[in-house]
């Protein structure tokens, strides 16, 4: 009996693969260079009040000890009454939170309702879970719907906390301790915007990686209010360039004519022949 000739691939067992680990420790062996991984900087809070979410964030943009933006927006539109802070690389947080908004508006139309805030956190941590913290992207989520205010952070891996204020980032610690000094039940929108402003400038005045304005997004039943540069602790400035004097300002208390005497050059030059040609040059 003759025995077919198909090829059967093996298959490899069911759980993580850790092959790729294995041959990423054998370059390394070899003398390959991996590249090393960039620290990165941001401030971003916020605290659920009386009547709705206030959430803030630094503008600082890094790369690596660069500060590459002094102005950035981290502060990202999910839907009309959901926003979301993003920590982490700047293009991670900008593509997760885009292409969940855009899901979002789909279900808009498609339901005819408005978004709800635990929708929002169910797609963001089942896209960061699937990618197991490849996908820098630290969030803190806040809106409201029919169920009232929310808030939640979202970490890269895709775990997630409720809580009535919370920070992320490298100046979370600073941030925290502000919140936790200052925070009560049943804040007015005045004071619950003073407490997270005084929290990013906590996180700008005591992390490297966090610096320059404050943003807030105040977040109600009635709609957001997306609020730029409330607040500039470190202004931008620029050098003064001097500007030239007029002529005529300074009076002229001295002058003396100098004659500059003329210079005579003689260029001898001989040909192959024999001849020689002199040319006289004055300047």
């Amino acid at each position: 009996m003759a025995s077919s000739g198909c090829l059967v691939s093996e298959q490899k067992p069911n759980g993580f693969d850790f092959d790729l680990c294995k041959r990423n420790a054998w370059l390394e062996k070899q003398g390959l260079q991996t590249l090393k991984p960039w620290s990165t900087g941001t401030t971003i809070c916020g605290v659920v009040y009386k009547d709705g979410v206030v959430l803030g964030a630094d503008t600082r943009s890094t790369a690596g000890e660069t500060v590459a933006d002094k102005n950035c927006e981290k502060i990202h539109y999910m839907a009309p009454n959901i926003y979301c802070c993003g920590a982490g690389t700047a293009a991670d947080t900008e593509n997760v939170t885009g292409m969940i908004s855009s899901q979002l508006e789909l279900h808009r139309f498609r339901t005819n309702r408005e978004s709800r805030v635990v929708t929002s956190l169910t797609l963001l941590k089942s896209h960061l879970f699937r990618y197991q913290g490849y996908i820098s992207a630290a969030l803190v989520l806040g809106g409201v719907d029919c169920k009232g205010p929310h808030l939640f952070t979202v970490f890269p891996h895709g775990s997630t906390d409720a809580l009535p204020f919370c920070t992320m980032g490298s100046g979370s610690l600073n941030a925290m301790a502000v919140y936790e000094s200052g925070y009560k039940e049943d804040m007015s929108k005045a004071e619950a915007m003073e407490l997270t402003k005084r929290a990013i400038r906590a996180g700008i005045f005591n992390d490297l990686g966090s610096g320059s304005n404050v943003d807030l997004c105040v977040i109600t039943s009635e709609g957001a209010e997306y609020l730029r540069n409330v607040d500039m602790p470190n202004p931008r400035t620029f050098t003064a360039v001097p500007k030239p004097f007029a002529r005529g300002t300074t009076p002229v208390l001295k002058s003396k004519e100098l004659r500059v005497p003329s210079l005579e050059s003689r260029v001898t030059i001989e040909s192959q022949e024999g001849d020689v040609a002199t040319a006289m040059d004055t300047t």
